[in-house]
């Protein structure tokens, strides 16, 4: 049997090991004075460093969450490894040759802990992997990588290897190496049938996915063949060593880079990060098959030192929907960081792979150098949604982009936003200030409300609306089979009021829109004609212009048609708005109610319309289009015409 290291040499392993270049391998270390150095603590979520390490008496301890130690323990924890396997690494690494109680020579590799055994399959696999490269076989592989501008070298330098066809290459090439099938069971680079265990990775091109101290934990794999039915890529499954959402492909090589440059760009493939390193751009990395994610951040925050003194995080997203989706993935975990986020889309959709072969490696870095500001991009992408021609457009547009602004954390950046955001509104900033403040302040006081579905009599949700930029649009279903899901109308919103105080009218009285009791001159043609701005109220302004005014003398079928009309969802909002007490003790107050709230909705909706025309006449040239100046000033005082008919009607 092994014996126990003896305790002289576990000494000299812990004298002779500088602990700052261990701790450098995991956290970016900055001078605090003489003879110390701080980091972002590995053991627990700070933005301010307070991880302390001492080159001089080897330890470290942290003053937010009290961890400490010196390097042997440090290793323990960041690897899950035990006492006898962090010395040995560390005796490895300063070349120190360990000696054990009653003449052993240390564990053998049966002996060795799960953790090292996984950790040396997947290197002795990645070794196997990078040497079938060359072979005859892979000539497809060889072609692959040619075809996408990397050559022998570039491949040398990303470990790229190849799986054969064959079902038991691999198994083979580990069983002869010495390990059971029952390890290999656990490596995750092995699938079992009927007939045992066989390999995961066949005819394909593979990556090795290391972790930040340069161990390969796992691999990603490429078909290369027509006939192969599997996906696209193939990446290890959750193991041990194995997990996707704490892995960044490249961070081994891109760790020093990021540190120094302060910068961290994240890409979305191997061939991705590939093209940017070999183009000059060495901080960049990608995530292994899933989003980049709360654990992913803390890894970036501990390179960069996010301590809000600088360094930037850098997304490049292709320019279609699913690359502005992913972008904006990535501003819901913007506020993680203290350093700045910014997005880098090619135009053409071109990712730098594709972009280095087609334009070269100046193009790649000036992608990363062309990069905005996430926020900006955020704000962009919600105001593309909305008629920036109309005043419904254009309130709906605030709205989306508000709480956006709101989010801002920089407390000097978030007014300039407000500015800009104004000008890309053409609104006035105190509009859009006021807008922004009352976001910040449903944040923080979660008053937003939450996605949600309805349908049950009484339900909160029952008034939800509908996506981001429907506003105004009718509440059909989007052409994927998702359910919509509705945000609660804010209460304390004007528009939101008035909209919703029409329809409550509309739907208890539908007599006020025809007959004796309605308003004169085509209320329903003028309550058709209406914009409702709040989606979920838009929705069911939607419906009760569908539903037509066949059944309003029947209030069971008129409410009725109204809910068949509506998405699921907003059904039990048409509920809550049949029933509401409306404020009238007797039948002609109620009528005057109900004209007196229609007359206030068209009211409303003749001064939009007069500030759309109006927005129209200041950006028109009136002496190259007198015609069309004259038509607009015409129409204006038709409807400053209505609108005081209107009041003296009501």
């Amino acid at each position: 049997m092994a014996g126990l290291i003896k305790r002289e040499d576990i000494d000299e392993v812990r004298q002779r090991t500088d602990i700052k270049e261990v701790v450098d391998g995991y956290v970016t270390l900055k001078g605090a004075g003489l003879g110390t150095f701080k980091g972002l603590c590995p053991f627990h979520d700070e933005r301010s460093p307070s991880f302390t390490v001492r080159p001089q008496v080897g330890r470290y301890h942290c003053f937010g969450c009290g961890e400490d130690g010196d390097a042997i323990s440090f290793v323990q924890k960041m690897d899950h490894s035990s006492f006898h396997e962090a010395v040995e690494k560390l005796a490895a690494r300063i070349g120190y040759e360990l000696r054990y109680e009653d003449g052993g020579t240390g564990p053998n590799r049966e002996e060795v802990g799960k953790r090292q055994r996984l950790l040396d399959a997947h290197k002795i696999a990645d070794e196997f992997f990078r040497a079938q490269l060359l072979t005859a076989g892979a000539a497809e592989g060889r072609n692959f990588l040619h075809g996408r501008g990397f050559d022998r070298t570039a491949a040398e330098q990303f470990g790229v290897g190849y799986a054969p066809q064959s079902w038991d290459s691999l198994l083979k090439h580990l069983r002869g190496r010495g390990f059971t099938d029952a390890e290999l069971k656990l490596t995750g680079m092995f699938s079992e049938g009927n007939r045992g265990i066989y390999d995961r990775f066949r005819g394909r091109l593979i990556w090795p996915i290391r972790d930040i101290a340069g161990d390969t934990i796992g691999f990603g794999a490429r078909k290369l063949y027509e006939d192969d039915q599997g996906p696209k890529y193939l990446n290890t499954p959750e193991t041990v060593l194995y997990k996707k959402s704490q892995v960044l492909y490249g961070i081994d090589l891109a760790k020093r880079n990021i540190a120094k440059d302060r910068q961290l760009v994240v890409v979305e493939g191997y061939t991705d990060v590939m093209a940017c390193h070999l183009a000059g751009v060495g901080t960049a990395v990608a995530t292994c098959g899933t989003a980049f994610g709360t654990d992913h951040i803390k890894i970036a925050r501990r390179l960069l030192s996010d301590d809000g003194t600088g360094g930037e995080v850098i997304f490049t997203f292709d320019g279609d929907a699913a690359g502005q989706k992913a972008a904006l993935r990535a501003f819901e975990e913007d506020q993680r960081f203290v350093a700045q986020t910014y997005v880098a889309v090619e135009p053409s959709g071109a990712d730098p792979c594709d972009l280095r072969q087609l334009k070269g490696d100046a193009a790649v870095r000036d992608l990363i150098g062309t990069r905005r500001p996430l926020f900006e991009f955020a704000i962009r992408a919600s105001l593309k949604r909305h008629n920036l021609d109309t005043v419904e457009g254009r309130v709906a547009a605030l709205r989306e982009s508000a709480p956006v602004v709101a989010q801002i954390r920089d407390s000097g950046i978030r007014p300039a936003y407000v500015r800009e955001l104004a000008g890309w509104l053409g609104m006035p900033i105190e509009e859009v200030s006021r807008a922004v403040g009352l976001a910040a302040k449903r944040a923080a006081s979660g008053a937003a409300g939450t996605a949600g579905t309805a349908g049950t009599a009484g339900a909160p949700a029952a008034g939800q609306g509908t996506t981001p930029g429907q506003a105004g649009q009718p509440a059909a279903a989007p052409p994927s089979a998702a359910p919509i899901a509705f945000m609660r109308p804010d209460p304390r919103d004007p528009i939101a009021a008035m909209e919703r105080q029409a329809l409550e009218v509309v739907i208890q009285n539908p007599a006020v829109l025809g007959g004796e009791a309605a308003l004169s001159g085509g209320a329903w043609e003028r309550f058709e004609a209406c914009h409702f701005v709040t989606p979920a109220y838009s929705a069911v302004h939607t419906a009760v212009r569908a539903a037509g005014l066949a059944h309003a003398g029947d209030p069971v079928a008129w409410v009725e048609g109204i809910r068949r009309e509506v998405p699921e969802p907003l059904q039990g909002l048409v509920s809550e708005l049949a029933v509401v007490p409306l404020p009238a003790s007797t039948p002609e107050a109620l009528q005057r109610y109900c004209r007196d709230i229609l007359a206030r909705l068209f009211e409303l909706q003749i001064t939009r319309v007069k500030a759309d025309k109006m927005g129209q006449l200041q950006r028109l040239d009136a002496s190259a289009q007198p015609e069309e100046f004259q038509r607009l000033n015409r129409e204006l005082m038709q409807l400053e015409m209505q609108r005081r008919a209107l009041r003296m009607d009501s």
